[in-house]
């Protein structure tokens, strides 16, 4: 099939990006000879310098050789967004390693079945999880846990009174000490200089990333990125937005740095372009948010419908107290973004959002709506440069589907995997050849329009089955979400006696609105057949969601099923 899309792209997109044969870490590394005094992080104010950080990595890169890490070996990163996260990652990559990060909001077992899987020997963790790191440590082969401290990078007063306020309640000072063998990472960094970094043949071949997904729908899968996968990925972002200024971009980091959709469409597009990183924690902390974007001038700002549309209702917003004009381009991921919130947000910043879509085995985008041309309502856009893309059919995964018929995508392109860590039918069920050549099947149901753009139905998994129909949750949580007094909802199949399966709705209210079930379904009627409406509505405060905001629809059945109705 043609590719129709490139008839679409906005004018200066080139169909075909140039890709460095180079190791990822050559980003920062040209940053830092281009953009030596710019600063690479800023955190809480406390700025590091692109040489600083690249001295930095060099430095500890040489301690973790030092401490046995060989070229291939997995290492852990347990932090949130933070500068050290920067330093511990770009370390491992010149150390030879591959980054195994880690949610930090992981369990103690959750941590030992992915250290486990890895082979994780060596770990660079934030003092405050050291607890969990300690409380997993008899079940995993982990020797050595690098520590630091959240202080270690603020400025000198703010890390006077975090030490005397928040270090001890926070759980950020770890009574009695480290355990034999582990270290603090500024211990290292006194003792290691940027000369002590070892020079290793690390080509674009070599694998950089372990990335774990699937943990919502069953065991999950370490997918493994080449240095080449994430280098043109980067790119292939950078070369989508046409207005960029290198060297004078901010990068609003709210979004997870151990998730690939902060990592890649965050940090290492942000180093491809040389711009400043401005470090957010916790993205729930709205006031942090709008704070380092109005004081840092964020120009780039991706982030999840969730954070865009809270932004869209703070009071302070809408009372104008921050200033958000600097902001001009937002890639929205993850979860659907609504029209309502892609408007509302403009109009508050001036700025634009536009839907992407990506997952953690094409490290992190493949399709994306253009900057400057339609962003059609509903669709994920088009493929990135060097990407293709298919819909095929849903019954033999072979048969390509017509314009507008629903199948699943199917794609190639420089960014995807090398496959999944020690799970080859799982390989060969994601990577199969088709005509010839090996494409990814993603599991997610779509269609393409004949402009070449894409609209995303739902997980090939989250299909309900009300006596026998088809339903798909992200079609009625459209639908019910166009309700003026709906914040949020999330949509999924519950067991019923009589049709197998039954649609079940949870909704969160805007505050200060009030709404009955009924006028849920009522309006549900008007937009969905009828056995699409929801048999089921319970209203939420609040819905489950990962740290990137999608909405854990399989966290609600579970819910649901314990509670018993």
């Amino acid at each position: 099939m043609e590719q129709v899309w490139l008839k679409n792209y906005d004018k200066g997109v080139p169909h075909s990006v140039d890709y460095p044969q180079k190791p990822l870490f050559h980003f920062l590394e040209e940053a830092a000879e281009k953009y030596p005094d710019k600063a690479c992080t800023i955190f809480k104010g406390a700025k590091v310098s692109y040489k600083e950080m690249n001295e930095i990595t060099d430095a500890l890169a040489g301690a973790l050789v030092d401490l046995g890490v060989k070229k291939g070996d997995r290492v852990g990163v347990f932090m949130p967004n933070t500068p050290q996260f920067v330093m511990a990652y770009y370390a491992v990559l010149k150390a030879g390693g591959v980054v195994v990060a880690s949610n930090p909001l992981y369990t103690a077992s959750e941590i030992a079945h992915q250290a486990n899987d890895a082979g994780i020997e060596v770990m660079l963790v934030m003092s405050n999880f050291y607890e969990t790191i300690q409380s997993a440590r008899d079940k995993t082969k982990l020797k050595t846990v690098i520590v630091t401290n959240l202080k270690e990078t603020l400025p000198a007063l703010t890390r006077v009174l975090f030490t005397l306020a928040v270090e001890k309640k926070g759980g950020h000072r770890i009574e009695g000490g480290l355990a034999e063998g582990d270290i603090w990472m500024q211990d290292l960094l006194a003792k290691y200089t940027p000369a002590d970094r070892p020079r290793l043949e690390i080509g674009p071949d070599d694998p950089c990333l372990f990335q774990y997904s699937g943990g919502t729908t069953g065991v999950p899968k370490g997918a493994v990125a080449l240095h080449r996968n994430i280098v043109a990925n980067s790119l292939q972002i950078s070369s989508w937005m046409t207005d960029l200024e290198e060297g004078k971009e901010v990068v609003l980091m709210g979004i997870p740095l151990f998730h690939v959709y902060g990592m890649v469409a965050g940090m290492n597009f942000g180093f491809a372009n040389g711009a400043t990183l401005v470090m957010v924690p916790n993205p729930r902390d709205l006031k942090d948010v709008l704070e380092n974007i109005s004081k840092y001038k964020a120009s780039i700002f991706p982030g999840v419908p969730t954070l865009y549309n809270a932004i869209n209702n703070h009071p302070d917003v809408l009372a104008g107290k921050y200033d958000l004009s600097s902001i001009k381009a937002c890639i929205s991921g993850s979860a659907a973004l609504m029209r309502e919130t892609k408007d509302k947000f403009e109009e508050l910043t001036g700025g634009k959002v536009f839907e992407g879509y990506g997952l953690s085995e094409a490290p992190t985008a493949t399709h994306c709506n253009p900057f400057d041309g339609a962003n059609k309502t509903g669709s994920i856009g088009m493929p990135l440069p060097d990407v293709d893309c298919r819909i095929v059919s849903l019954d033999d995964g072979e048969t390509e589907m017509a314009i507008g018929e629903i199948g699943e995508i199917v794609l190639q392109g420089p960014q995807v995997m090398h496959g999944y860590h020690n799970m080859p039918t799982e390989t060969a069920n994601s990577l199969r050849e088709w005509n010839g050549e090996t494409w990814l099947y993603t599991g997610d149901i779509a269609r393409m329009d004949d402009e070449g753009y894409f609209y995303i139905v739902d997980r090939k998994k989250e299909l309900i089955k009300p006596g026998g129909f088809q339903v798909w949750p992200r079609e009625v949580e459209e639908a019910i979400s166009d309700h003026p007094k709906v914040l949020e909802v999330g949509v999924a199949g519950i067991p019923d006696p009589y049709r197998g399966e039954t649609v079940k709705a949870w909704v969160v209210v805007k505050e200060g609105e009030t709404l009955t079930k009924d006028e849920i379904r009522d309006f549900a009627k008007e937009k969905l057949a009828k056995y699409k409406v929801p048999s089921h509505v319970e209203f939420r405060d609040e819905l489950p969601k990962t740290t990137v905001g999608k909405i854990l629809r399989r966290e609600l059945v579970r819910q649901h099923k314990e509670a018993g109705e």
